[in-house]
């Protein structure tokens, strides 16, 4: 369990980089960034990852001790109680992955146009 904790910060600092450094290839429908206004055009889509790699690195990170400190007081007690707090901190981290798309999505509609063209200072 305390492994499976860790999966989703760890997953987050991963593509974080990855996405920080460079966009998947190809713009589609299975994997990265995929909203509406990140797939529109190619500059939206590299704007996109950029924008949530930073974030996605930076609260992986942030998230990867707190959860590693939660696993640890839990170790040696009964497994429902394990798995009863262990679920929680899983939705806490959720909550956290799916909370970085308000912030991204907001750069975008400020960096670009519904049509995905960039907008005019």
């Amino acid at each position: 369990m305390f492994f499976f904790c860790l999966m989703i910060p760890a997953i987050m600092t991963f593509f974080g980089k990855k996405f920080m450094t460079a966009a998947p290839k190809d713009i589609n429908s299975s994997y990265g960034y995929r909203t509406n206004l990140s797939t529109k055009n190619r500059d939206t889509w590299e704007f996109a990852h950029k924008t949530a790699g930073k974030l996605w690195f930076v609260v992986g990170l942030i998230l990867l001790a707190p959860s590693a400190i939660v696993m640890l007081f839990l170790f040696g007690h009964e497994i429902k109680f394990v798995g009863f707090w262990g679920v929680r901190l899983v939705f806490v981290q959720l909550a956290f992955l799916l909370g970085s798309i308000i912030p991204v999505e907001v750069s975008l509609r400020r960096v670009f146009n519904k049509d995905g063209s960039r907008k005019v200072k």
